[in-house]
């Protein structure tokens, strides 16, 4: 309506503090996709605007995440990349494609908690509207945590535990490494899923972190459909990697909660040299190529310059920055998880 038609209104402006609303609409459907673009794609940006869903008039967001995280790559960053799920065709855009219904209604908003003014944000959110709504839908909920400094020998959550009934779809996972453990390798955590009443041991339990994404033997760039490393910088210890699990879903009835291992690995003379340095590190085990030598105490560390342990690979805990997105469905369109956490935390010791 604006300028004659003559594109008067292309894009928003939003300023400090300002919330925009995206989409507000009542009655039953269904989104299917989402496309977006920013005109400041900085990792401080992407990290300070948040992004929110809200399901059947709820007051509590399903989702409540880092813009920039939510579209599918960790530590506030961008890539061309295309996958099942999200794709940015030049990196300079971010578009979802997940089926999002809602019974009664859909609310979408945006909030620049930075400390300075985005000039240009455009959208498109396109959805259908349903006459009826199927029992067997399920709503669309998105977590986002970050820890800086991940404790030695405890799991970092890449989903607290979630009670009811839904379908995980996945997860992005960012990780800083931290230097101090110089070019050692940080990805032999495994990835565990605990199902239904799971509490000591999970259903569902990995190999190792970059065998979780597909790859092996350490983790390099690539994407496809459902699985990819979108950045893998030595130079910046950063790492950006996400799984859809599509063609293999992950369904639970009672409640849900996935976990990643801060694990990595050397030549055990290696990690010994960093704790004769006392680097923070707990040793897990030595692979020695005929077997595994359990090395791993809760009551003690083990001092890998010991007489008689073995030579070979030997992993160990060790602590890291890591960030996460985690996306499923649930039977309840309300927020179950905690508020998104504050900026400070969301913006700390980016790296460009």
């Amino acid at each position: 309506m604006e300028n004659n038609g003559a594109k008067g209104h292309p894009a928003d402006a939003l300023e400090p503090g300002e919330t925009k609303i995206l989409l507000d609409v009542k009655g039953t459907g269904v989104i299917n996709r989402i496309w977006m673009t920013v005109m400041d794609r900085s990792p401080l940006m992407l990290r300070s605007l948040k992004l929110e869903m809200f399901w059947d008039n709820e007051t509590q967001p399903a989702v409540s995440v880092p813009f920039g995280d939510f579209f599918g790559i960790g530590l506030g960053k961008t890539a061309s990349f295309h996958n099942a799920l999200f794709s940015n065709a030049e990196g300079r855009s971010f578009q979802c494609i997940i089926p999002m219904p809602f019974k009664k209604a859909a609310r979408i908003q945006i909030t620049n908690e930075s400390e300075k003014r985005l000039s240009h944000l455009f959208f498109d959110i396109n959805f259908e509207k349903l006459s009826t709504w199927n029992a067997n839908n399920l709503y669309f909920h998105s977590y986002w945590s970050r820890d800086t400094a991940t404790t030695l020998a405890k799991d970092f959550e890449l989903l607290p535990r979630v009670p009811g009934r839904g379908r995980f779809l996945g997860v992005n996972v960012g990780v800083n490494a931290n230097p101090v453990y110089k070019e050692h390798w940080w990805g032999e955590g495994e990835v565990k899923m605990y199902l239904d009443g799971d509490r000591s041991f999970p259903t569902l339990v990995g190999t190792g972190t970059e065998d979780y994404i597909g790859t092996a033997w350490g983790q390099g760039l690539f994407y496809n459909d459902y699985t990819g490393c979108l950045l893998a910088n030595k130079d910046s210890v950063g790492w950006a990697f996400y799984r859809y699990h599509i063609p293999d879903p992950i369904y639970f009835k009672t409640d849900l909660r996935v976990t990643m291992q801060q694990m990595g690995g050397n030549r055990k003379e290696l990690i010994s040299a960093l704790q004769k340095q006392n680097v923070p590190l707990i040793p897990v085990a030595i692979d020695d190529q005929t077997k595994l030598h359990p090395l791993y105490k809760k009551d003690s560390i083990v001092q890998l310059d010991k007489p008689g342990l073995p030579d070979g690979f030997s992993n160990f805990y060790r602590s890291d920055d890591v960030s996460a997105t985690a996306y499923f469905y649930l039977d309840k369109p309300g927020g179950t998880q905690k508020p998104l956490q504050p900026l400070n935390i969301r913006t700390t010791r980016l790296r460009k």
